[in-house]
């Protein structure tokens, strides 16, 4: 540092050096004067009141065995093992108290002279408390039971109090002199085994008292620990101790929004830990709710209008942590992500702000600039917090007023004066303060205005009197039809039945979604639509709020309901999909097969049971939530026809791949699992799953097929089987599942009938049955089918050899005037049975020129030259079959380009009919004429007659 401490510092570091080396002479204890030494004690002097005053009392922690001590890289934990407490409690509290003040001093030490980082110092701060817990508590233990025994629950089981650490204790990252904010609580009732006898809830509350009398009582050498109980339930008014039944009551009952808050931090520091885990398991869904909920806003709300009345009473303006820009808000913007999010997302459930805040980034709800700004806020922050108490270890937030004090902070830090640290802390509160302001109130969130007349419209409708003529004046056309749902909404029964919290709500919203629908591209049939989701999730408030306090939600929800009346019935089918309405992560989507299928593994480890029922209903949230995301993508141009197609696909294929290895898994407990590596069970799907172009209402074509070998071998559970029987309870298992209404709705559609011998044959093949059926029985259309199959789940060692079979069967040399006779044929029959098209209307899929046109041609032209060209079996999708085609110049490149062009086109338009819930049939205009006209072309050039 090139500035030189003022002379006041010089000389109070003087001072001081100089009496702790008389102390030491005076006692015999040698300080070793080296230039090291000196420098780091001098460095802690001129940071420390604190240090200087624990020297001076205990000048034996100069000695080289202190001066170790302060070196050693071990927290506090290493050493309470060898800490002996007398039986004589003043001893005991003379002998805590001299252990924090040495562990403490170490604590300054280390801190100062760059020996630990921040994360070390508040952690190892969190230890030393913990330690210090731990010992206190067993020596009340001990005096307690020595006089009344032990408690017991009503069995005869022994019962220890569980000691629950909150705030920063909580979340070890305690500062050096903060209060330990405590909850006690017992596992039962009971009463006490000795020879007076104590009930429990008497028994824990002594122990509580002694406790708290141990770190708590100021002495001649001060205090232990500051104890704060007032987070438990009923605050000063409620009881010192309670039992886990009576925790749960009052939370399920009486639980406050900011209690949610504290209990994010909590967890046992003291006492019986393993029952302290179980306390918060039979709390979580207290703190952590089911459903996205942003009613979590309204408790922020609450807290932080308290905390501002309490910062403007006592001018705390400049306050590290409750000041604008101070460490609470930043707290306040994560905690706000855990608490809306972490009932769904087990990783968001983490104690610590710094790890809460990696992981509120690595889910992508906060970005990472953000979390950049916000961390390095916080750590500036932190760091002149601990450094201010350390100065006297005293428990303040404040910065001192005295200059001297200013430039010891400041020097101690590494800035050369306290300007150039004042303004480190200006910008930084600044950026927070302005992060915090936007999460606390969004623009045009729950504070925004609303035109009077929205508000008139909805109070008619409250009144029972929506006038046609001024809705249709204000855009809703014809306006007889929203009045009726209007007027409808405010009687319906979920509506009737909200609480008068949740009505309010309802009501400041509702003009907001009026205004968003008249400013739709579609106002009725957007309204309509809102009207119908309001009342469906009338009974939870978290939804509404959600409506309420975040304006992109209201205005890209009217955008979705005016464009897509398909993702608008998923919306109020299942409300959940309203997160994803607001969500920007979309480039963030897992598209990938593995990724989507290593995302459903982490959403199913989310589960408290791994029970079927609930892991289906999980898989089906998240399949709906990731095909509404495509949606939305694709609705929105972000995401063109075929890559949606695609990743629609994949999609089902890693649904299939879950519900196959939940059914294996259920079915593997019943009855034990057959000989033989792997499950020799494989999923092929066919159709559009298996040439991945599936659409958003696609059913899936699936075959199931297993190894003939295992059919007459027993499987090995206590209720064993035969192979046979084992499979096909498999493959209807897999059916079932994948079909069955759950209350998160159903995964998919399906149909089987593409199995040898059709709906005739059994619904699950050996290998060598389905190998045989193609070689010898299976029709020309059958190897068109084949041609989209690929094993989507299963036995890895079955896919392979049923790849092998697919190949060697369609490989087989063909005479190419026939196959494009049968394939022309076999088109113009599923013409005649299907195409909807006439002189006005086009349908996309069946009519000529159409995608189908194209399909059948491409298959056409595979099977006609897989002998010649085998790779062209590595593919199943119709736009990579295009340019294998080109590659092995079966097509030229304007032929390629036609059917490249026109596939995605009409790929693009038949997705739109389905986002609009129409049939994929369109008005014929001259650009659809002649694209379909250039697919004619192309084909019967090819030498197919489609006609």
């Amino acid at each position: 540092m090139s500035a030189p401490e003022s002379p006041a510092l010089r000389a109070l570091i003087d001072d001081r050096y100089a009496e702790l080396a008389a102390r030491c002479r005076a006692a015999g204890i040698a300080l070793h004067d080296d230039a090291g030494v000196a420098e780091r004690i001098r460095r802690t002097l001129a940071a420390s009141d604190f240090a200087f005053e624990a020297w001076r009392r205990q000048p034996q922690l100069l000695a080289p065995a202190g001066l170790e001590r302060l070196r050693a890289a071990g927290d506090a934990g290493a050493r309470v093992g060898a800490l002996a407490l007398p039986d004589d409690e003043g001893a005991t509290l003379a002998t805590l108290r001299r252990f924090r003040q040495a562990e403490a001093l170490r604590l300054v030490f280390r801190d100062v002279n760059g020996l630990d980082d921040l994360a070390e110092t508040l952690s190892a701060t969190s230890v030393l408390y913990e330690a210090l817990l731990g010992a206190a508590l067993g020596w009340s233990e001990r005096a307690l039971a020595a006089r009344y025994g032990q408690a017991r629950n009503d069995e005869g089981a022994l019962q220890r109090l569980v000691v629950i650490g909150f705030g920063k204790l909580g979340g070890a990252e305690l500062n050096f002199s903060s209060d330990i904010d405590l909850v006690l609580a017992y596992p039962h009732g009971g009463h006490s085994d000795g020879a007076r006898p104590l009930d429990n809830s008497e028994y824990f509350v002594r122990l509580g008292r002694q406790l708290v009398r141990l770190l708590n009582e100021p002495t001649d050498e001060g205090i232990c620990a500051r104890v704060d109980l007032r987070l438990r339930p009923f605050g000063n008014a409620g009881r010192l101790a309670l039992s886990f039944a009576a925790m749960e009551q009052y939370y399920q009952v009486e639980g406050r929004d900011w209690e949610r808050y504290a209990w994010i931090k909590a967890r046992p520091v003291a006492g019986d830990r393993a029952a302290g885990k179980q306390l918060q398991e039979l709390l979580r869904p207290f703190v952590y709710r089911r459903y996205l909920d942003y009613t979590a806003f309204a408790g922020l709300r609450e807290m932080k209008a308290l905390i501002d009345a309490e910062v403007a009473r006592k001018d705390l303006a400049d306050n590290l942590k409750l000041g604008p820009g101070g460490i609470r808000e930043i707290e306040f913007i994560v905690q706000l992500e855990q608490l809306i999010r972490g009932g769904r997302e087990p990783s968001l459930r983490v104690r610590g702000l710094l790890p809460a805040l990696a992981a509120c980034e690595a889910r992508g709800h906060i970005g990472a600039a953000r979390a950049k700004a916000l961390r390095e806020a916080y750590r500036c922050l932190r760091r002149v917090e601990n450094r201010v108490q350390m100065l006297r270890d005293a428990q303040t937030h404040d910065i001192p007023d005295d200059a001297l004090s200013r430039e010891r902070i400041a020097r101690g830090l590494g800035h050369e004066h306290w300007e150039a640290l004042e303004g480190e802390l200006v910008r930084h509160r600044g950026i927070v303060s302005e992060e915090f302001a936007s999460v606390l109130m969004p623009a045009g969130g729950r504070a925004s205005r609303v035109a009077v007349a929205d508000t008139t419209l909805w109070q008619q409708a409250c009144n029972g009197t929506p006038e046609a003529e001024g809705l249709e004046a204000a855009g809703f056309v014809p306006g007889i039809e929203a009045a009726e749902a209007l007027a409808k909404l405010p009687q319906a029964a979920s509506v009737r039945a909200m609480s008068p919290r949740s009505r309010e709500r309802l009501d400041h919203l509702m003009p907001h979604l009026i205004a968003a629908a008249r400013a739709s591209a579609a106002p009725l049939p957007c309204l309509l639509r809102l009207c119908r989701l309001v009342q469906a999730v009338a009974r939870r408030s978290a939804y509404l709020a959600l409506l309420e306090e975040q304006p992109a939600a209201r205005g890209r929800l009217a955008r979705l309901f005016a464009d897509s009346a398909f993702l608008a019935e998923r919306v109020i089918a299942q409300p959940l999909l309203l997160d994803d309405v607001l969500d920007p992560r979309i480039d963030q989507l897992p598209l990938k097969r593995a990724d989507i299928s290593a995302e459903i593994s982490r959403v199913l480890a989310t589960l408290d049971e791994r029970e079927a029922e609930a892991e289906l209903e999980r898989i089906n949230e998240f399949k709906a939530s990731i095909a509404f995301r495509l949606g939305l993508a694709f609705n929105d141009g972000r995401a063109d026809a075929v890559a949606t197609a695609r990743r629609l696909a994949a999609l089902a294929g890693s649904v299939v791949e879950a519900v196959t290895a939940l059914a294996e898994r259920e079915l593997i407990a019943q009855h034990g699992r057959l000989p033989g590596e792997g499950s020799g069970f494989a999923v092929l799907g066919y159709g559009s799953l298996g040439g991945e172009e599936l659409g958003f209402a696609s059913d899936l074509d699936l075959v199931f097929v297993f190894d003939g070998a295992r059919t007459q071998l027993g499987s090995d559970g206590a209720r064993s089987i035969d192979g046979a029987r084992w499979y096909q309870r498999l493959a209807q298992r897999v059916m079932n599942w994948l079909t069955i209404l759950t209350r998160a709705g159903r995964l998919y559609e399906v149909d089987t009938r593409l199995r040898p011998d059709g709906s005739k044959g059994l619904l699950v093949s050996s290998l060598e049955a389905f190998d045989a059926y193609q070689r010898s029985r299976a029709w020309t259309w059958e190897h068109q089918a084949l041609l989209r199959a690929r094993t989507v789940a299963g036995d890895a060692a079955l896919g392979q050899a049923l790849g092998e079979v697919r190949r060697e069967v369609l490989a087989v040399p063909r005479a190419r005037a026939a196959v494009l006779a049968e394939v022309s044929q076999m088109r113009q029959r599923w013409r005649a049975e299907r195409d909807r098209s006439d002189a006005a209307r086009f349908d996309l899929k069946q009519g000529q020129g159409g995608l189908l046109d194209i399909e059948f041609a491409l298959q056409g032209l595979v099977l006609a030259h897989a002998a010649a060209h085998p790779g062209l079996l590595a593919q199943t999708a119709n736009a990579s079959l295009i340019d294998a085609c080109h590659r092995f110049a079966l097509l030229d490149e304007g032929q390629a380009n036609i059917l490249a062009r026109v596939h995605a086109e009409l790929l693009k338009r038949a997705l739109a009919c389905t986002l609009d819930l129409r049939p994929r049939i369109a008005p014929r205009e001259p650009a659809l004429e002649a694209m379909c006209a250039e697919v004619r072309e192309v084909t019967t050039a090819l030498g197919f007659d489609f006609a």
